[in-house]
């Protein structure tokens, strides 16, 4: 996708990132939400997204959200290739811990400019993800989603192969690394407690328990009968 024809300032990339990310995960972005994660109060998200609304990037309806219209989501989508390109160079090239990239990133995607990306992505040798799993965007806005689901979602007895984690909180990430949750890790769940209890899980022959909350944000695809007798078993 080139960029986006439309010049918007940093702080509306920002939002309209934001904005994607909610939907994806729920469906829909609530404002509440949305201030949560850009770090703002409340009344400052409805002001601004009264003007997005009136830019026609986003259409807001009372109790149910906000949603990126065709022009929103362009350039949101546009905000995040740049930003795990951004990943990708922080990691690839500066060596930078995977779990540590996430704010760095955020600031140097609003610095890439549209010409910049493709020679970017190019000496980056054109990673189909990010460090952490998900999929950047190719040029043309299109997204190639590794069919996959969330842990939690997973059987006792099953296995999968870690896809992507959906969550780049720096604590989360750092406390996924010490169990060797990181993409392309082979996982068995061993038990699913009742009633929304922890689920356990086996790797490298080890156990550890997740929580409904931490299983929810990393996403696996069921292991191939080629993969089986990993080290995970």
């Amino acid at each position: 996708m080139k960029a986006a024809s439309r010049h918007v300032s940093a702080t509306t990339e920002e939002y309209l990132e934001h904005i994607y990310r909610l939907e994806e995960e729920h469906g829909t972005a609530k404002t509440k939400l949305l201030a949560e994660k850009v770090g703002v109060r409340f009344g400052t998200v409805t002001n601004t997204v009264d003007a997005l609304e009136s830019q026609d990037l986003v259409t807001h309806k009372s109790y149910k959200g906000v949603k990126l219209t065709k022009a929103g989501r362009k350039i949101a989508i546009d905000v995040i290739r740049r930003h795990r390109l951004s990943e990708r160079l922080l990691t690839d090239f500066f060596e930078m811990d995977w779990s540590k990239i996430h704010d760095p990133a955020c600031r140097l995607e609003h610095a890439i400019t549209g010409d910049l990306t493709e020679p970017l992505e190019k000496a980056l040798g054109h990673p189909k993800t990010c460090p952490h799993g998900n999929p950047i965007p190719t040029m043309r806005g299109r997204i190639q989603e590794e069919r996959s689901r969330p842990l939690e979602d997973l059987d006792e007895g099953e296995k999968g192969v870690l896809v992507k984690i959906v969550d780049e909180r720096q604590d989360l990430l750092e406390y996924l690394m010490t169990m060797g949750l990181v993409p392309r890790a082979h996982i068995e769940v061993v038990e699913k407690a009742p009633f929304d209890g922890p689920i356990t899980v086996k790797m490298n022959g080890q156990e550890h328990p997740l929580s409904r909350e931490i299983a929810s944000v990393v996403w696996v695809r069921k292991e191939r009968s080629d993969e089986l007798g990993t080290p995970s078993d």
